[in-house]
């Protein structure tokens, strides 16, 4: 194969419902991982990814486990079908855990519960400080931070650059007056979009802040080993260390610092990966890689006739 290939998996904002019935269905090996779930969490999450309701499956205590239930499903119906594995991984927020659980440095069961605890976490913290996030498109970096800046001089309030998602596609997060601020500013200052999010928390900025110490000593708690195969982190969009506290660390970090997938996708191509396969709902991340990365091959793989298409098109390693 020309060129090292990458595994990404999908953040919050993926779920649809109806997600995962197909490989549900298709592969033994994904039927073992839904009923997995639904044993360790008590519930049925399979029922609720195929049936919804909506409502629940997008609130962040479900979508959480959700997304990487389906993730890992695709991800064990590609190794049923013999994909080839991969050199690196890496996942977008809450995808960094399915990244984790494919290379090898944490359980699918502990996963579960780590993500499910981090979904309740958050939700308390938007709770403790109700904030807001929005879509910026149209704008550089450096640009919307100093609207940011701004913004959170004028309102009081903290607003952050929250995820670059790519070029041309940010995220702010923060108090609801100082993101609504930093809108208009952003709108002034040439920004082509500014889309409010249908959230209720300020995901990715210090408004997480309350989360960060429960959560750590949930990571604490729970066992991590050494990946088999590099990480590359969300915080420093570079591949995490191989000690298991830094990989809490990470974690715990990740609540409060924003997702640096454009690096993060950068450094990947930097290093020689020219295939990414997305595993789980959707393919948001393709979209992202292609604009990143317009070189690169992006292929997703959530259903049977995704993964064989994706195994057809791959170059022979």
């Amino acid at each position: 194969m020309n060129g090292r290939i990458a595994f990404v998996f999908p953040g919050q904002g993926s779920q649809y419902v109806g997600m995962g019935r197909a490989l549900y269905e298709a592969f033994p090996e994904a039927r073992q991982v839904f009923e997995e779930a639904d044993a360790r969490l008590g519930y049925a999450l399979s029922r609720l990814c195929f049936d919804g309701p909506e409502s629940q499956l997008n609130d962040t205590f479900y979508t959480q486990p959700a997304i990487l239930t389906v993730s890992i499903a695709a991800w064990r119906a590609w190794q049923a079908r013999g994909g080839p594995p991969p050199d690196l991984v890496a996942g977008h927020s809450l995808g960094e855990f399915t990244a984790l659980v494919v290379a090898g440095a944490l359980s699918f069961p502990d996963a579960l519960h780590l993500v499910q605890e981090r979904g309740r976490l958050m939700k308390w913290a938007g709770e403790q400080h109700p904030g807001a996030m929005a879509a910026v498109l149209g704008m550089e970096r450096g640009a919307l931070e100093r609207i940011c800046a701004e913004a959170s001089r004028e309102t009081g309030e903290v607003v952050v650059v929250a995820n670059d998602n790519c070029p041309g596609q940010l995220v702010i997060s923060g108090g609801k007056a100082a993101v609504a601020r930093a809108g208009e500013l952003a709108r002034s200052q040439g920004a082509k979009r500014v889309v409010p999010l249908a959230v209720s928390i300020a995901a990715h900025s210090p408004w997480m802040a309350p989360a960060v110490e429960p959560f750590r000593a949930a990571l604490q708690a729970t066992p991590f080993r050494p990946p088999a195969v590099p990480v590359v982190g969300n915080v420093q969009a570079r591949p995490l260390e191989n000690d298991p506290d830094a990989l809490r660390n990470e974690l715990a970090q990740q609540l409060t610092s924003p997702v640096r997938w454009t690096e993060s996708v950068q450094w990947m191509i930097g290093n020689g990966v020219r295939i990414f396969v997305e595993f789980g709902p959707r393919d948001v991340l393709c979209g992202l890689i292609r604009r990143i990365a317009p070189e690169a091959q992006a292929f997703r793989v959530e259903d049977p006739a995704s993964l064989e298409e994706a195994l057809r098109s791959l170059p022979p390693r």
